[in-house]
């Protein structure tokens, strides 16, 4: 493996590089070889979710680059940019055993050198739902995946489904912008009581944590009853989520973003009584906020 003197050497675990350098020295390599790399841009504190994209990757490509990256660009001044958890040494010890073969760690002057002024909108996709009351967040998110594709020049690239909209503008970017690079989604995964598993469940009370284990019990619900009045040919959508809206309040949650039926392919909101081919095709979308913590989740109205 072409590793440099700012590199740590893979003697329990995936090797870790920190700059672009000895990245691209390693990535050629293989390519050389006739390798096929995959990628999972990640911005660590790695949970089963995460590891599931890993695993994913090995099964479609041959080697498997992992980035480790808290990225900026996607906090705004008042989030938690400071406070997000950074444990790349047990991050590298998760994915010991699972395919990755490297980690990307880079610094933020590697990402971000002086001078950097170049921003990637997404438009339409991006708008709405988290591009609503997170303006900033896709823009940050497209900008440092766009340079990582062109760090790693992976063939494949791994996001998970729980941030769907944000699979969504990745895809819509790669389109646009003729990328050669495969876009893998892949399923969300959810702890044992149903939660989506994400990095900032860490940090619920335990009475936080409770409370958050009914938000998709309650969009399981909202999708059946959508269901139902969608085969009797009956408008239900909005009764429906004004109803799981106050269930979501009365459980203990502090505040909504958003709670919305919409399109899975293009995010398109759907109507009061949509068809049951458009229920094929639909997910709720969910955002809410418990204690200090935001959490997000979707739900395919038929799984």
């Amino acid at each position: 493996m072409s590793l440099s003197n700012d590199s740590i050497p893979p003697d329990e675990g995936p090797a870790i590089v920190r700059n672009l350098a000895a990245l691209r020295d390693q990535c050629q390599a293989w390519r050389a070889d006739g390798a096929r790399i995959g990628f999972v841009p990640t911005m660590g504190a790695l949970h089963e979710g995460h590891l599931s994209l890993v695993r994913l990757a090995a099964e479609k490509a041959d080697r498997v680059v992992v980035s480790i990256f808290v990225n900026p660009s996607q906090f705004a001044a008042h989030e938690d940019l400071g406070a997000y958890p950074r444990t790349l040494e047990a991050d590298r010890a998760a994915l010991t055993g699972l395919g990755c073969d490297l980690i990307y760690a880079p610094s933020v002057e590697e990402i971000y050198p002086d001078g950097f002024s170049t921003h990637i909108t997404v438009t339409g996709i991006s708008e709405g739902l988290c591009g609503a009351s997170r303006p900033h967040f896709f823009g940050g998110v497209a900008t440092v995946v766009c340079k990582l594709f062109n760090q790693v020049k992976p063939d494949c690239a791994v996001f998970g489904e729980k941030d769907y909209q944000q699979l969504l503008v990745i895809r819509h970017m790669v389109r646009d912008l003729d990328l050669d690079v495969a876009i893998i989604g892949a399923p969300l995964i959810r702890e044992a009581d149903g939660l989506a598993m994400s990095s900032r469940n860490a940090y619920l009370s335990p009475e936080e944590r409770r409370i958050a284990a009914g938000l998709n019990q309650q969009l399981a619900a909202a999708a059946s009853t959508i269901i139902a009045g969608a085969k009797r040919g009956k408008a239900t959508v909005n009764a429906t989520l004004d109803a799981t809206r106050q269930a979501l309040f009365a459980s203990g949650f502090d505040r909504i973003d958003y709670l919305e039926l919409r399109d899975g392919e293009d995010l398109s909101p759907l109507p009061d009584n949509p068809t049951l081919d458009a229920c094929a095709k639909a997910r709720l979308f969910a955002a809410v906020i418990v204690g200090k913590t935001r959490l997000i989740d979707n739900w395919p109205l038929i799984p």
